[in-house]
């Protein structure tokens, strides 16, 4: 093994046994051996497992450089990171070398002169695999001279060269990321002109500058990351380009909510206060990932611009400060996570979704009220029965006593910052409510069954048994029949009206 910290100069270098290889030969070499040990080598990476690493993997065998191709808040670029674990952790290059020359093999002029000038004596330095990283967002206007470089004419001056000099070049990102892994993200918003300047690069592996007569057989592994929906908002990967990338892989959001609250709950920047404080259970954690699923396929949204995974994310963050402040207000030591938190969780589906003109016409806010509704209206189903088979059935059904006392013209109130006796007084006053819980989830905890029972006063909402108003301060809970011909009154709140009779949540 190589005592990287002793070897100095070249001469040491030589006589160490020390080999070159090319960065795409290291990470085939490291990852057949990870894959021997039974090694995890995407570590942090959910849901991918069967589909997205075996292929990447595949890739990496075969020395390919890389597109991964998927919708936003797909990990992409996370994938691409945990690429510098296939490295070696440390490579050899000439001591002041701009374009990490490797002493066995330099490639600049500078490398060249350099080992011309000292010899076997050569100062070599070692650079760490953390090191050899590159990453460039592509945005319109990215220029050739970011990407591959330029003329200098402030180098030209101080070195008193003339233009035609070599050595006035300034080097570009990509020649700077020499024995490294390179990677473009969102590769169709470069403009088609600068992706063709990557021809050479990818098919050759060198470059030229501004008519130079040089050729820089860049070692360089390249990853790059599109969204489908680039290919017709923004622009395109030109087809030339795209025939010189050698593997595609198709990346896809979590294909199940097991999945989908491994990476919420992983990607979370929850302060540890805030755990302490807060409890989260984990059919709340559940309707957070069916708010995501219920997005995805939403009239509402547009499909083809996605739904990132940064939604559930957020939403989480949310839920939790909701619950967090209402203790803090009411001077409690602890907090259990309510249905009513859940409009904290409105923000973070707002900023994370593109609306298609129907959507725009209904307004974000109920756009995200309306995916909350439909995602407890999923998920009650797993916890209760299906209320539509009691529709002709209806003195068989095990909500008729909550339905018939809300039938009989009583309310109830939940306020988002109601302190938690008001809470359990509140939602314990509705018959029935505290029978249902017991009667199919009778092992439960109380802390579980309290919130089994909010929730299944959300559910029959959602189902059109009674109905549900948005007040300012929280949600009012009555008879729907009665909210029929209820009118608005002169300075009632605008949200405070039905919104089953409105069509926004209507199912």
């Amino acid at each position: 093994m190589i005592d990287h910290f002793k070897i100095k100069t070249l001469a040491q270098l030589k006589s160490s046994g020390y080999h070159s290889k090319s960065i795409k030969d290291e990470l085939r070499a490291n990852l057949i051996q990870k894959l021997k040990n039974k090694e995890t080598v995407f570590a942090g990476i959910w849901g991918y497992e069967e589909t997205v690493i075996p292929d990447l993997e595949r890739a990496i065998l075969a020395c390919h450089d890389i597109n991964l191709l998927g919708l936003r808040g797909q990990a992409k670029t996370r994938l691409a990171r945990l690429m510098i674990n296939l490295l070696d952790e440390y490579i050899p290059i000439i001591e002041g070398s701009e374009l990490n020359d490797d002493p066995l093999q330099p490639i600049s002029r500078f490398g060249v002169d350099k080992i011309k000038e000292y010899g076997d004596e050569t100062p070599i330095t070692w650079l760490h695999r953390s090191e050899r990283y590159s990453e460039k967002l592509a945005t319109p206007d990215v220029s050739i001279a970011d990407l591959i470089g330029d003329v200098d004419p402030i180098k030209a001056a101080t070195l008193k060269l003339p233009y035609s000099d070599e050595r006035v070049l300034h080097f570009g990102l990509i020649p700077r990321s020499n024995r490294c892994i390179f990677v473009i993200n969102e590769l169709p918003d470069l403009q088609a002109r600068i992706q063709v300047a990557l021809f050479n690069i990818l098919q050759e592996g060198d470059i030229q500058i501004r008519g130079f007569k040089i050729r820089l057989p860049l070692d360089i592994q390249f990853v790059f990351t599109a969204n489908p929906e680039d290919y017709t908002n923004r622009g395109s990967i030109v087809t030339p380009l795209k025939d010189r990338i050698d593997s595609q892989i198709i990346t896809h959001y979590p294909k199940t909510i097991e999945i989908g609250k491994r990476i919420t709950k992983q990607e979370s920047r929850l302060k540890e206060d805030q755990r302490k404080l807060v409890s989260v259970n984990e059919m709340a954690h559940d309707l957070i990932e069916q708010i995501a699923i219920e997005a995805r396929k939403s009239e509402y949204v547009d499909a083809k611009s996605g739904v990132s995974a940064r939604l559930t994310i957020s939403a989480l963050e949310n839920l939790v400060a909701a619950a967090e402040r209402r203790s803090i207000i009411n001077g409690e030591k602890n907090a259990k996570i309510r249905i009513a938190d859940f409009i904290g969780v409105v923000p973070a589906i707002t900023g994370k979704v593109e609306l298609v003109y129907e959507g725009e016409q209904e307004g974000p806010g109920i756009v995200a009220q309306n995916l909350v509704g439909k995602a407890i209206r999923s998920q009650f189903l797993n916890y209760f029965p299906d209320p539509d088979k009691f529709r002709k059935q209806k003195e068989k059904s095990p909500y008729k006593k909550i339905s018939n006392w809300f039938g009989d013209g009583n309310t109830v109130d939940v306020l988002h910052d109601m302190s938690q006796t008001n809470f359990e007084k509140n939602i314990k006053s509705i018959p029935g409510l505290e029978e249902l819980v017991k009667e199919f989830h009778k092992d439960r905890d109380g802390d579980t069954k309290l919130f089994l029972m909010e929730f299944a006063l959300h559910g029959l909402a959602e189902y059109s048994l009674i109905s549900k108003h948005h007040l300012t301060a929280g949600l009012q809970f009555k008879d729907l029949l009665s909210s029929m011909f209820t009118l608005p009154q002169p300075g009632d709140d605008d949200d405070t009206g039905n919104d089953e009779i409105k069509g926004r949540n209507f199912n």
